[in-house]
């Protein structure tokens, strides 16, 4: 798109259907180039990925020639096909339906990072629920707790 100047970051959060700790330090970081091979062929830049067992945090610079909602359904998709075709989990890998997506500015980027390379730590203090619903609480992004990300019961 000639004379498109765009200047989009966002912070997006997904997690395992359930919740269930899947994610296995042993391929993570597989998944996690996997994933910024996506998010490059869609025409986006990774600024920062990581995440826990059971969630992935994704800091991208978004390219306006792609909805954010079909750049999630590519990054989820084939990234759970992905993890199915290697076999790297017992039965059958899902995320979770829907995600979170917050925008920063350019001066935030710094601070977005650092959070994002310190998912275990941060997690040592707040477990995933309430840093997830800080979040849309910080953003003032209206929820309905039966929609969020909950462990299977």
């Amino acid at each position: 798109m000639p004379n498109t100047y765009t200047q989009i970051y966002l912070h997006t959060v997904f997690a395992v259907k359930h919740r269930y700790g899947l994610i296995q330090s042993a391929w993570k970081e597989d998944l996690y180039r996997y994933m910024t091979g996506i998010i490059q062929n869609q025409g986006h830049k990774l600024l920062s990925i990581n995440g826990m067992p059971d969630h992935i945090h994704a800091f991208i610079g978004i390219n306006p020639k792609q909805s954010i909602s079909d750049l999630m359904q590519d990054l989820k998709g084939d990234s759970s096909k992905w993890i199915n075709d290697k076999r790297l989990v017992k039965g059958h890998f899902e995320w979770q339906t829907g995600y979170g997506a917050f925008s920063y500015s350019h001066s935030q980027i710094d601070e977005v990072v650092q959070y994002i390379s310190n998912q275990k730590e941060h997690h040592r203090k707040r477990t995933f629920l309430e840093g997830y619903t800080a979040f849309l609480n910080k953003f003032n992004v209206p929820y309905d707790e039966r929609y969020i990300f909950n462990q299977i019961e």
